[in-house]
């Protein structure tokens, strides 16, 4: 039985030191190839940098939960009270001696501890954004003006609460709605960094603010928040494996109504494979669990494609047409795979991929662009209405 200390902070100066090393590079990237340009050029490409950063930590966090390896060290921050697993070679061994295929292995340790540094090393850079904000701000280099200072400070407010839900997912051994919540953090912080990253450029010159129809801005916003709930909703599948509750499609159980125990299945306070009699949750509750998921795919899918059809009538909004579209064809065919093809790792890390990019390209299109009152429909800004 493990008896290490679920916090054990000694590694702590040791991990920040490793953050910041990762961090240096892109740092010094961004800063040596903008040398001779404005800080808010310099802030805006180190913004984009930090998003795609970002967006492959949150594709890594997938990889770590869909490998088991979230518990691959049973301490946090670092792994056995050291700072890399080289330095817990033997408790790891001792565990893994003692269950081979269990949570802890000298594998996932590794693939856990590679999580924690990259994301102390997006810390850093969301740090250094904050910062360097404020610094412009003060100095009146222009960048605090453009963009509020206040926008990093939320973004790095953000990551430290990221940092809490994810010592909770490892001490609370992977309580399923702490996980949840962990993952939709870092899709908020995903469309934090995507609307401060628009702000830049649209301060420079480097993209407009495109007037859109008011039902078609709603339709905008509309489709944005049911994609939050999509994912919450995935998000709590994955948590509970449920995925493998319906094996055929479009049918589940060769029923297109199953049986299912909403109760139990969407019963939030509740420790990983847990009923709420105490015993196993019962497969009536994964089912729900399950289906409640894909119905609501269907409503989002079909929104996505409306909200699609109507932008691609606006040039300035073409691109973000074809990238909803484009994604929203590509959810569809990683959740068919997963479902299928029995929960692939491929399939299963693309789809949270998909899910990711799509945050951020809505939250793109929405930043891009603003509600116009007098825009009755797209005729009135010379294109055809739908």
């Amino acid at each position: 039985m493990d008896t290490s200390d679920l916090y054990n902070l000694s590694p702590a100066l040791r991990l920040m030191g490793m953050g910041l090393a990762l961090a240096l590079g892109p740092l010094a990237w961004v800063w040596l190839r903008n040398k001779n340009q404005p800080m808010a050029r310099r802030l805006r490409v180190l913004t984009l940098v930090t998003l795609f950063l970002t967006f492959d930590l949150v594709l890594f966090g997938a990889f770590t939960r869909l490998t088991d390896s979230g518990l691959g060290c049973p301490d946090w921050p670092g792994c056995y009270g050291h700072a890399s697993p080289v330095g817990a070679q033997h408790p790891i061994s001792v565990a893994q001696a003692a269950m081979p295929s269990g949570p802890v292995t000298h594998g996932k340790a590794w693939i856990e501890m590679i999580h924690r540094y990259l994301a102390t090393g997006v810390g850093v850079l969301i740090l250094t954004l904050a910062v360097a904000t404020w610094l412009s701000r003060r100095k009146g280099q222009g960048a605090g003006t453009i963009l509020s200072p206040w926008w990093p400070t939320l973004t790095l407010v953000w990551v430290c609460v990221q940092g809490a839900f994810g010592a909770l997912t490892v001490t609370m051994k992977l309580f399923p709605l702490i996980v949840t919540l962990h993952l939709m953090g870092g899709l908020v912080l995903l469309a934090l960094l995507r609307a401060q990253a628009v702000r830049y450029a649209q301060a420079q010159g480097a993209a407009l603010s495109v007037p859109l129809p008011a039902a078609t801005w709603l339709l905008l916003a509309a489709t944005f928040a049911l994609l939050w709930v999509q994912i919450a909703l995935g998000g709590w599948v994955s948590t509970n494996y449920a995925v493998l509750a319906c094996t055929d499609f479009p049918a589940c159980q060769g029923s297109f109504w199953p049986q299912m125990d909403f109760q139990e299945g969407f019963t939030l306070w509740r420790a990983l494979g847990a009923g709420l009699e105490g015993d196993n949750i019962s497969f009536q509750a994964l089912t729900a669990i399950h289906y409640v998921h894909r119905l609501s795919a269907y409503v989002v899918f079909a929104a996505l494609l409306w909200l699609a059809s109507r932008l691609r009538h606006l040039p300035a909004m073409r691109s973000h047409a074809l990238w909803i579209a484009g994604l929203a064809l590509w959810q569809f065919a990683t959740g068919l795979s997963n479902v299928v093809l029995g929960w692939p790792l491929v399939a299963a890390v693309s789809h949270t991929g998909g899910a990711a990019a799509l945050v951020v390209v809505l939250t793109g299109a929405l930043f891009s662009s603003y509600r116009s009152p007098g825009m009755a429909s797209e005729s009135k800004s010379g294109v055809s209405s739908l």
